[in-house]
């Protein structure tokens, strides 16, 4: 998206212009929190994302680095960052793409020199053609640019680190690749690195940048927040499209539809599952008219400027839960209830998997899910983790050992499923013979349920607060809102 278009909508959700300064400062302070973790003498090097092809000579619709989005709020591909920290004035460097206005004509308006300084608050800009002559000249200990850099000692630390063999080039390697996949931007500039610029230190940047994005800032969670007000209209409107006949992907376009009124888009695939389809867990062909009786499972959520929350709301197509599905959404929903309440800063994610689990264990039991509270026969029927990170992704860097504070966001879902095809799956053994024999009359009873109910939640100095509330969650929050629907449609 054009950055003018990206403060435009900003401005008018986020209620005056001093929006613009506030991002601009959010992220000032974003990279000096970052340069602050380096040495003097190092490099820092971030790329944008490439193009994606989605067909022939069709594209993705373009979507940024998430690490140069937090970084520097410029949505366009071939952009670069550097951070020198030594620097005496030139600490921040960015490198944009030179407008063409032939390209332009075919792909739209690119970034001048100025947008780029004014929209990021980076004042050293320069062309993206230029970046291999940068480096050149900088390991080469060569004042770089214009006439004015010859007169100045702005990269003297720099040059000196690279004097003295201690220079560093920090990057953000990301994943691994295997050994034959191909190399990404920084692993590509660090293997040429280390063939032209002898004493020269490589380094990750990763973690540190995850660390820094794990804690949400002031703004961002502001813009979070935003994001999931639009995700909860967008369910709701969901809710009161679906009823009997109607087709999964109708449910959809509603959802989806709320989505591109505020200027939104989808953070993941929308995942829209009647009946059986309730089960898989990344179903995502929304094909399947809906029938009475059935569950309905939504999972679907907006991104809004780059900042991704995470819902899933199961509910009864008809607008009533029979009594098998209330057996398992209330224990569901009684997980989730003991998860929130693990939620405190200090503890770790895993005390709030464990609560849910305990409950999770004995609602099984009484069901006749599991004959065995103590083992892991519950995996049989709930079979993911119910916390992960979320903010410029939906799926959020971060380390799962480092303990809750204030200003990290993350989901709590917990789901059972129901699949009777899950028992075929367990190896055959004694133990699992005479499992299946005593589980089989409650999967017949349970079968094909999917149920998962996931919030969105950021955790402040009050405690947790569930971005996604305005959501219908209980049997009777839900059923009061598809009654509504009913009578609305009558």
């Amino acid at each position: 998206m054009r950055l003018a278009v990206w403060l435009a909508i900003a401005t008018s959700l986020f209620s005056g212009t001093a929006v613009v300064d506030e991002l601009q400062a959010d992220l000032q302070a974003r990279r000096m929190r970052l340069a602050s973790s380096l040495d003097v003498g190092t490099m820092f090097v971030a790329w944008s994302s490439p193009r994606q092809v989605y067909s022939a000579d069709v594209d993705h619709p373009y979507r940024q680095d998430s690490n140069m989005l937090y970084l520097t709020g410029i949505s366009q591909p071939e952009t670069i960052l550097v951070l020198m920290p030594g620097n005496q004035k030139s600490r921040e460097i960015l490198f944009v793409t030179q407008p063409n206005a032939t390209r332009e004509h075919w792909t739209g308006h690119m970034l001048t020199k100025e947008e780029a300084a004014a929209g990021s608050g980076i004042a050293t800009v320069f062309f993206t053609s230029q970046f291999d002559a940068f480096v050149t000249a900088i390991f080469n200990r060569e004042p770089f640019g214009q006439p004015r850099y010859k007169e100045t000692t702005d990269f003297d630390p720099f040059f000196d680190a690279v004097s003295r063999g201690t220079a560093k080039l920090s990057l953000l390697f990301g994943v691994r690749p295997g050994p034959h996949e191909p190399l990404t931007p920084p692993y590509e500039f660090a293997r040429l690195a280390r063939d032209r610029f002898v004493g020269v230190t490589i380094a990750d940047a990763t973690s540190t940048v995850a660390s820094l994005r794990q804690v949400k800032t002031e703004f961002e969670q502001r813009v979070l927040e935003r994001s999931l007000e639009i995700s909860s209209e967008a369910q709701i409107t969901g809710m009161r499209e679906a009823a009997p006949g109607k087709f999964e992907y109708q449910v959809q376009a509603a959802i989806e539809r709320v989505y591109r009124a505020y200027g939104a888009t989808w953070s993941y695939p929308s995942i829209v599952g009647s009946g059986p389809n309730a089960t898989t867990l990344h179903y995502q062909a929304s094909t399947r008219q809906m029938d009475q009786g059935e569950l309905l499972l939504v999972d679907a959520a907006a991104d809004f400027q780059g900042m991704s929350g995470d819902i899933t709301r199961t509910y009864p197509v008809s607008g009533t839960f029979t009594a098998v599905q209330k057996d398992i959404y209330t224990l569901v929903l009684a997980a989730q209830d003991a998860a929130f309440a693990a939620a405190e800063a200090g503890n770790l994610t895993s005390t709030i998997e464990h609560a849910s689990e305990d409950v999770i264990k004995a609602g099984l039991l009484k069901l006749g899910l599991i004959t065995d509270a103590s083992s892991d026969q519950f995996r049989t029927w709930y079979t993911h983790g119910i916390c992960h990170w979320i903010g410029l992704d939906v799926h959020d860097v971060g380390d799962y050992k480092r303990p809750l504070q204030p200003g990290m966001a993350f989901t709590i879902e917990p789901g059972l499923y129901i699949r009777p095809a899950a028992l075929d799956q367990l190896p055959d053994t004694p133990e699992n013979q005479t499992f299946k024999a005593k589980v089989a009359p409650a999967v017949e009873r349970y079968k094909n349920i999917g149920v998962r109910i996931e919030d969105s939640v950021l955790l402040t100095s009050a405690g947790p607060k569930r971005l996604s509330s305005k959501v219908p969650r209980t049997v009777e929050e839900i059923e009061r809102l598809m009654r509504t629907r009913t009578a609305q449609t009558q």
